[in-house]
């Protein structure tokens, strides 16, 4: 079974089932659980079905004398308190978790609007309609499976009761039909039989008709009791946005940090350097040339640093060549030899471009560093209008996110671009990390 970290996958083994699901179907907590829902769902439906339609219609009659409005917003208030007793009855009996919808906003304190954002708040609305909508599916619902579960389990166990019909009804057994001329009981060893073997099948039945029924209330509960896809989307982009902002906090620290310690010390120490070659010039011209040749070596590792530091922040080959050449290049840095594959019928957008080129960069960092490979291959295509990126390695395996390494940092930096990181990586190997993300030209 596959269990999801971020956007990377581990994977671990689940020992099996001795008896196949259909035939433990009955007997399993799940079941029951599904089953008590859809047994409370009618006295439910039928309390909010009561106080929608009695508040929104005494509301509405209210409107001329204007003490329908605020009726109307209790009425919607309710129904929002309504709604989060669903969801915690969804996420206690079918496991459904829904996050609470987006909370009221008043422009300013004070019932009067609390009044207005109560009445404009669609979440409001949308509960609302979840309380009208509800009772007729509560009813179907409950009719079915009351019956499915009741006749099933009846004559399941119909070879154990069916005495009582020739011991105090006077008859044979069960009756399937009757009238004036002639009646159908179920009376012999064969029929009662039967009934038992239709008992069994509409028992083994009815767990997959609970689960298909519950998954039309979890579509409710989820349209309308949850956040709305737009105000969804505004919290993930809000959170990317964070994460965009912590990131580019981040890179200038790291920045700064290696001016600091390295070029701007070093310059540092070659500012020193030439003013004691300076003043040793006349007295000393050997000591001096001396210091002038070290502080030269310097010169060389400082403008190295500040390459390899300007590499990092957007290596010029980047943009002069595109991916495969800058790719290339990283990989030929590469502790492990690396095959490189791009295939792009066109260059993607700078901001795109700058993402993979990075991405790539980390993931053969850390195949260099921890993966124990012999090889490494990465391969980037397009695909309809995604970008995709690929780092497989021979070492041992054993990658995860979830355990804080920068594999989950780069799969927050992906997420903030709408962009996706999947990592493969079983103990001994082999390791392949895709990544993908938007297209734009």
């Amino acid at each position: 079974m596959a269990t999801e970290y971020g956007h990377g996958y581990a994977y671990r083994s689940e020992r099996p089932h001795r008896l196949p699901a259909g035939l433990r179907a009955p007997f399993e907590a799940r079941g029951w659980r599904q089953f008590g829902y859809v047994l409370l769902s009618l006295p439910v439906a039928i309390v909010l079905f009561c106080w929608t339609v009695t508040m929104v219609s005494l509301g509405a009659g209210l409107l001329v004398t204007f003490l329908g409005i605020p009726v109307l917003a209790a009425a919607l208030a309710g129904c929002r308190g309504f709604g989060a007793l669903e969801r915690a009855r969804a996420r206690a009996l079918l496991g459904l978790r829904v996050a609470d919808p987006e909370p009221l906003r008043p422009a300013k304190p004070g019932p009067v609007a609390w009044t207005g954002a109560v009445l404009k708040s669609g979440s409001s609305w949308r509960q609302a309609l979840y309380t009208l909508l509800l009772f007729p599916w509560a009813v179907f619902s409950f009719s079915v499976v009351v019956t499915f579960w009741s006749v099933g389990w009846s004559l399941l166990t119909y070879p154990l009761w069916f005495w009582v019909f020739p011991v105090y009804a006077g008859q044979g057994g069960l009756q399937l039909y009757g009238d004036s001329h002639h009646s159908v009981y179920l009376d012999n060893p064969f029929e009662i039989g039967l009934a038992a073997l239709v008992g069994l099948a509409l028992t083994l039945a009815g767990p997959w008709l609970v689960r298909a029924l519950t998954s039309v209330d979890g579509l409710l509960v989820r349209g309308l009791l949850g956040p709305s896809p737009l105000s969804a989307r505004v919290v993930e982009l809000e959170s990317d946005r964070g994460v965009v902002v912590d990131t580019a906090a981040a890179d200038l620290r790291r920045i700064e940090r290696a001016l600091h310690d390295g070029a701007q010390a070093r310059l540092a120490g070659l500012a020193m350097d030439l003013g004691l070659a300076k003043e040793k010039l006349r007295d000393d011209p050997r000591a001096a040339a001396r210091l002038v040749e070290e502080a030269h070596g310097e010169v060389k590792t400082a403008l190295q640093e500040l390459r390899d530091l300007a590499r990092g922040i957007h290596p010029a080959v980047l943009t002069d060549r595109g991916l495969d050449a800058a790719l290339s290049a990283v990989a030929s840095r590469c502790a492990v030899p690396v095959r490189v594959e791009v295939d792009l019928p066109a260059r993607p957008a700078p901001a795109i471009e700058g993402i993979a080129y990075f991405t790539v960069s980390e993931l053969l960092r850390n195949v260099g560093e921890h993966s124990g490979a012999r090889t490494a291959s990465v391969d980037v295509w397009r695909s309809e209008d995604r970008l995709l990126l690929q780092v497989s390695d021979d070492g041992r395996g054993g990658a995860d996110p979830a355990r804080g390494s920068g594999l989950a940092g780069l799969a927050a930096r992906l997420d903030a671009v709408d962009g996706v990181l999947v990592v493969d990586s079983p103990p001994g190997g082999p390791t392949r990390v895709t990544a993908e993300l938007p297209w734009r030209g």
